[in-house]
């Protein structure tokens, strides 16, 4: 029966198994038993049939398992306050909260979090429906057309009343999502107000995310900041913490587990779920190995001045098939899924990114610290990555500063406030200090200008160039 079908009707079994969107043999073989009796007349059978059988695995998901209905409770986490606050000063309306970070950066944390403040302040928990993609439960939710299945599920069983806070965890995975959430945000006839969160930077650069154009809010979510390390260890804020910090890693999940080898285990199956499932399945990659290669430089080399050209002969004189453009699709694609951080070039005279070398920063150093130890990354490449990432956090806009031929290391910009940061591990000497602090006295405006290191003192002001230790950084530019 299987083979006559195909043979008639080639794209028929494939489109059915799409369909259903599961495989039971249960199923199959009451399909093959009935459909002899219509003797290849009502195609139209097999359609309404995978319709049935898809709503019918709606219909036998537990959906208050999942949810706050009925006095259940979400795991919530550390709190963080600064994205909580951040985030519900944009409630109340229809805007669609969109949070995009790297995977286990702890945006399903953060959606639970809102979810249950908004519970704890006085919304019913059955106006709050929440769906995490991930879950093999919802595996189910392929198309737009199953989410809006599922919403529907929820409006019927549960009957809420008044504004319904609908969230969507790792939402990139459902294909067309971004009309389902189109209509609803905009659907007059009710009140919903949409949180979703993704895994991928370009999920609201295609096509179809044109229909959110203006309708939506976009919140970067980083790995835990030095702050919030003191926040979840209790510890206090000085050099020997700053250091613990610096040599550990921001992934929430790392603080359950006390052991190095479970943290090194842990680190590497997230990157190898990042690279399969986020680049090498989504994306098609035919070397994979070239691919993992790619990420391993990027991290040895982040803090470096470096180009695709130079990535693409270190590759070639190492006996490697490859070209510039797959190099520079495979690092585009690193950087989709927030692994790593491009930072171009700037002329700070002129006002102008340059083309050609750029630095790429990791977007968590537990790469380096648990995976890569071996490889030379010093303490002072480290520091300018966490100089980095404290400036992304706070919101800037970072380049790579140039200035008479000498190289600044950041050129943060956020509204009209500019600040030009030089990192060095110590200004451990005169011919030290003269040097770190040249590139800033060459740049002839009024901007804020600071030196950053890890030296135990504070060194004085020194032709307005403002000294400041590592640890305190993160106050000084909010």
């Amino acid at each position: 029966m299987l083979e006559s079908l195909q043979r008639n009707k080639p794209n028929l079994i494939p489109n059915f198994e799409r369909q259903l969107g599961f495989r039971r043999k249960a199923v199959a073989v009451i399909f093959l038993r009935v459909y002899p009796i219509l003797n290849g007349k009502s195609f139209e059978f097999i359609r309404n049939f995978c319709t049935f059988t898809q709503k019918f695995r709606v219909w036998t998901i537990d959906l208050e398992k999942y949810n706050l209905w009925g006095g259940n409770d979400f795991p919530t986490g550390y709190k963080r306050q600064d994205y909580l606050d951040r985030i519900l000063s944009y409630t109340g309306n229809r805007l669609i909260k969109v949070l995009v970070g790297q995977r286990r950066v702890g945006k399903s944390y953060l959606l639970r979090q809102l979810a249950s403040h908004l519970a704890n302040s006085g919304v019913n928990p059955r106006n709050i429906f929440f769906i995490n993609c991930e879950l093999s439960a919802f595996y189910f939710l392929k198309t737009n057309e199953d989410l809006d299945s599922l919403f529907n599920l929820y409006l019927k069983q549960i009957n809420p009343r008044g504004r319904i806070y609908l969230f969507i965890d790792e939402i990139q995975n459902v294909e067309g999502w971004e009309r389902f959430a189109n209509s609803y945000s905009q659907d007059y006839t009710a009140e919903y107000e949409l949180f979703i969160s993704g895994s991928n930077s370009k999920m609201l650069s295609g096509e179809l995310a044109t229909l959110l154009a203006g309708r939506y809010v976009e919140f970067a979510i980083y790995p835990f900041s030095y702050t919030e390390f003191l926040g979840i260890t209790q510890k206090e804020n000085n050099k020997i913490h700053y250091l613990e910090y610096m040599q550990s890693s921001g992934m929430p999940e790392l603080y359950h587990l006390s052991q190095p080898e479970v943290q090194r285990n842990y680190i590497s199956a997230l990157k190898d779920t990042v690279l399969l499932r986020d680049i090498i399945q989504r994306q098609n990659i035919k070397d994979a190995k070239l691919l993992e290669d790619i990420f391993v430089y990027l991290v040895n080399n982040a803090s470096n001045l470096i180009s695709i050209r130079n990535i693409t002969n270190y590759f070639k004189s190492s006996g490697r098939k490859t070209s510039y453009d797959t190099i520079a699709s495979y690092i585009s694609y690193i950087e989709d899924t927030f692994l790593v951080h491009k930072v171009e070039k700037y002329q700070i005279k002129g006002k102008e990114t340059i083309a050609g070398n750029c630095k790429y920063y990791i977007n968590d150093l537990g790469f380096n610290n648990y995976l890569y130890q071996g490889f030379g990354y010093g303490i002072g490449y480290k520091l300018e990555n966490l100089i980095y990432l404290d400036l992304l956090r706070a919101g800037y806009q970072i380049y790579v500063g140039s200035i008479k031929n000498k190289e600044v290391d950041f050129v943060a910009i956020k509204g009209e406030r500019v600040i030009y940061l030089q990192s060095t591990y110590l200004l451990i000497d005169k011919e030290t200090i003269e040097r770190e602090y040249a590139s800033l006295e060459a740049i002839e405006d009024n901007y804020e200008k600071i030196v950053v290191s890890l030296d135990d003192l504070p060194l004085p002001s020194k032709e307005g160039i403002k000294h400041v230790q590592a640890w305190n950084l993160s106050h000084t530019i909010l």
